[in-house]
């Protein structure tokens, strides 16, 4: 749900976004008022042109001109010299204000895409990602809009009526009276309108995220549409966001369509009761033929302000609406804030302990309830337990991705909440399940954490991993270039990447969530040759799937329903009755037996005086994923 803030106060923030610009803000605003003040110019040497230059003289039933010819051909060219002036304003007025919206559109994207990515887990668990999209390009675009177009022309419109309306009642108070009757029915027209479009847009730039959102997973998730053949239903839901969006841009047009007519009617009428009512008094002697034109100037140049307040209201309403969307992202603030004073960690040797640490997301239920591990330098503790026992959740408190609730995390005695995050984070490396690559070079992904890195420290680091080979084989090696997501590797090359990714990093505790289950032995094989690589010398939390993983680690934590519910070694735990004697006989025992299996033949390979069987690259990388 929006907060619902102020529409002035919306404006007036999205103000302080064009203050930097003040010199830029100060030419538009003295072009603007150029041109302003060049049009009523026109208007007063219209005037001098009729009564000085013509003078005319109504005598009977005809008109006698009796002025000076060279005031009306000098009051000509002059008339000819303001309208290029107040197109040369017009022009700079213009170009300036667009500049400033591009500015601040600039300003406005690159902030809320720094404030996303500053903002903890809790934030993104709950917000869509089509949310974020649409307000960094579709409502940034709206105040750019706003702040180009109708910003400064706001304030010129009201100059133009100020000095307009303030002329006619220097001149002829009565005539002004007739020619400004509709001006207070025009504004409490325009206020109602406003008050309709400021909640109808935000229904318009929901939809639009809503629409974004539909398209955005449809696309994310095309493998799958296509696998179950489900075209059609997906295309039916963007439809139906579509259709939504139609409606309600139909609605919102139909309601300009009827007010802008309205107001050029009653501008209308406005002019032809100034004309009627100016000829009476020309009639009574009490105005000049040339007041009269200077009225009718006047109230032409008025014609374009209020011929724009249709635009005015759609692009102000409009404004309102994605100021409150966007104000609604840079407002919110991370549940993970790091400390005033905070240290950098330097030279961590990755002592780290979990002391009595309780977490919930909520204030409701408790995810995990006292937590108690140490894990000196070297060591490498083995999480297990059923899915939605605590395992992510306590790799993810490590880095502070989410804070905890109770306890404290320390690493080498200080609390983690004590260090800067960015340090911290770099002293963490991870290598995830959902292995992510990024749209680039297979050597921009490995250097992605340090991407000062040179050729040889990434070479080594893919070596180390496992995947040099590999890559020296691709016809681009490490200049080519991978899909969306990495789409072009298979799961087991994602997998090596990502760890040779974190080895050139060299952090001091290392998270590797162990997805070795979706891949094939040979792969497993090589990325379990990676593993033992990059753990060598670190503190490494491991959730743990294979055998091979759990037995080499220092400590097995065992978790139930939030809680360690055992500790131990693979052999002290399998002495015991408990959680994992269950596991290991529902899903490790084949594993076990497995890899019996392969020892008995290697060792009959390795007897009958024949090398066992290397362990090559699979065809097409391995690993179950796209080739």
């Amino acid at each position: 749900m929006l907060r619902r803030e102020p529409g002035l106060r919306i404006i007036l923030r999205l103000w302080a976004y064009a203050v930097p610009y003040w010199k830029m803000l100060a030419i538009g605003l003295v072009s603007m008022l150029g041109a302003a003040l060049f049009g009523m110019g026109s208007a007063f040497l219209a005037q001098i042109a009729v009564d000085v230059g013509l003078d005319p003289v109504l005598e009977g039933s005809s008109i006698t001109f009796t002025g000076d010819r060279g005031t009306l051909i000098l009051a000509a060219v002059l008339v000819i010299g303001f309208a290029i002036a107040r197109g040369i304003s017009a022009f700079a007025q213009t170009y300036i204000s667009e500049s400033l919206g591009q500015r601040i559109a600039y300003d406005l994207r690159n902030q809320i895409y720094d404030t996303v990515q500053r903002l903890s887990y809790a934030y993104h668990d709950k917000v869509q990602t089509g949310q974020i999209m649409s307000r960094a390009t579709q409502d940034v675009e709206a105040i750019r809009m706003f702040m180009s177009m109708a910003s400064l022309r706001l304030l010129m419109i009201i100059l133009m009526i100020i000095v307009g309306v303030g002329g006619m009642f220097f001149f002829h108070w009565q005539l002004a009276l007739v020619s400004c009757i509709t001006l207070p029915f025009i504004a409490w027209r325009s206020w109602a309108v406003h008050r309709v479009m400021r909640p109808l847009w935000v229904e318009i730039q929901q939809s639009e995220a809503r629409m974004t959102e539909v398209a955005d997973e449809g696309l994310g998730g095309i493998r799958v549409v296509k696998a179950f053949s489900r075209e059609p239903v997906e295309a039916a839901k963007f439809g139906n966001a579509a259709e939504e969006q139609r409606n309600l841009q139909l609605t919102q047009a139909t309601l300009m369509a009827r007010h802008a007519p309205m107001l050029q009617g009653v501008s209308g009428i406005q002019v032809a009761a100034t004309v009627g009512v100016g000829a009476w008094y020309i009639t009574q002697g009490s105005l000049a033929a040339g007041e009269l034109i200077l009225f009718l100037v006047a109230l032409q140049l008025l014609q374009m302000p209020v011929r724009m307040l249709g635009f005015m209201i759609t692009s102000f309403s409009r404004a309102i609406a994605a100021g409150t969307r966007v104000f609604e992202i840079l407002d919110a603030r991370s549940a993970v804030q790091e400390r005033e004073g905070a240290t950098p960690l330097v030279n961590a040797s990755g002592h780290v302990r979990f002391r009595n640490v309780s977490f919930g997301y909520d204030n409701v239920s408790a995810v995990l309830r006292d937590i108690e591990i140490d894990a000196p330098p070297g060591k490498v503790i083995a999480l297990l337990g059923p899915t939605g026992s605590g395992k992510s959740t306590i790799v993810n408190l490590l880095p502070r991705f989410y804070d905890v609730t109770e306890g404290s995390i320390s690493i080498d005695g200080v609390d983690i909440r004590n260090f800067q995050l960015e340090s911290l984070r770099t002293n963490i490396g991870s290598v995830q399940q959902d292995v992510f690559l990024f749209l680039g070079t297979i050597r921009d992904n490995i250097a992605y954490g340090r991407p000062e890195a040179t050729q040889e420290e990434i070479e080594a680091a893919a070596k180390a991993a496992r995947i040099h080979d590999f890559i020296m084989s691709l016809p681009y090696g490490y200049d080519e270039w991978v899909g969306e997501r990495g789409v072009t590797l298979s799961g087991g090359q994602r997998q090596r990447v990502a760890i040779a990714r974190t080895l050139l990093l060299d952090p001091r505790v290392l998270i590797f969530d162990d997805s070795t289950a979706s891949v094939d032995t040979q792969t497993e094989f090589l990325i379990q040759q990676a593993l033992a690589t990059l753990m060598e010398g670190r503190t490494t939390f491991v959730i743990a799937q294979r055998l091979r993983t759990v037995m080499r680690a220092d400590e097995i934590l065992v978790l139930e329903n939030g809680a360690i519910v055992q500790r131990g070694t693979h052999d002290e735990l399998l002495e015991q009755e408990g959680l994992y004697r269950s596991i290991y006989d529902l899903e490790l025992r084949d594993q076990e037996e497995a890899l019996g299996d392969l020892a008995a033949a290697g060792a009959q390979h390795e007897a009958a005086g024949s090398e066992a069987p290397a362990v090559a690259e699979p065809a097409g990388g391995g690993g179950g994923g796209a080739s």
